[in-house]
């Protein structure tokens, strides 16, 4: 089995790519949420990361990841630490969960997540990258109207993140998204027949 991943800033329509995807029939992890489910109550990461960053990120006992959102992307320094923390644990989730797809038959998975690149490598584990890019200015409209931010808080949040150059050297595709979705999803889709052209 093939694993791919897709990845991009956030606000960049990443995830829109994802579904769509889906809809040519490609399993698809969700590593965001796989970091979701290592900070919930019981999760692998719960215990480093309130221990890390203590009570100013928990709410009701459990961890708010709107509080702990706010702190990281504010802050570049505490964005390293979590992700040191944090994805190690998540790759290792990915990796098995790929390993059962690979069991069930399946010939290729697609990888959904913004880390992928962060440090300008890749994990051997990966055959191929598709960046979704987009401007910083279309990145914060849509945050602003889908995630309720705040422009500052948008721009704050596009600022943390690796930028797109960085990852740019690794991806086999990268898809621009400042226009049209037609146009995006239609990119998209010669993606998804060049990889079910790979994979057999």
């Amino acid at each position: 089995m093939k694993i791919y991943g897709i990845t991009g800033g956030t606000g960049g329509g990443k995830s829109l790519g994802a579904s769509r995807l889906v809809e040519h029939g490609f399993p698809t992890i969700d590593a965001d949420r796989v970091g979701h489910e290592l900070i919930a109550p019981g999760g692998a990461a719960e215990d480093v990361v309130r221990r890390r960053f203590g009570e100013a990120v928990v709410t009701d006992g459990r961890i708010d990841r709107k509080k702990l959102g706010a702190l990281v992307f504010s802050d570049p320094g505490a964005l390293r630490r979590l992700n040191a923390l944090v994805w190690p644990m998540l790759y290792e989730v990915v990796r098995r969960r790929c390993a059962r797809l690979a069991d069930e038959g399946h010939k290729a998975v697609v990888v959904d997540a913004a880390i992928l690149g962060e440090d300008g490598t890749l994990p051997p584990w990966v055959d191929g990258v598709i960046l979704v890019t987009a401007s910083p200015e279309a990145r914060a409209a849509r945050l602003v109207a889908s995630r309720r931010l705040t422009q500052e808080q948008a721009e704050a949040r596009i600022a943390a993140q690796t930028p797109d150059a960085v990852k740019r050297p690794l991806a086999r595709w990268v898809i621009e998204n400042d226009g049209e979705e037609a146009a995006f999803l239609a990119a998209v889709d010669a993606v998804a027949e060049e990889i079910r052209a790979e994979v057999g």
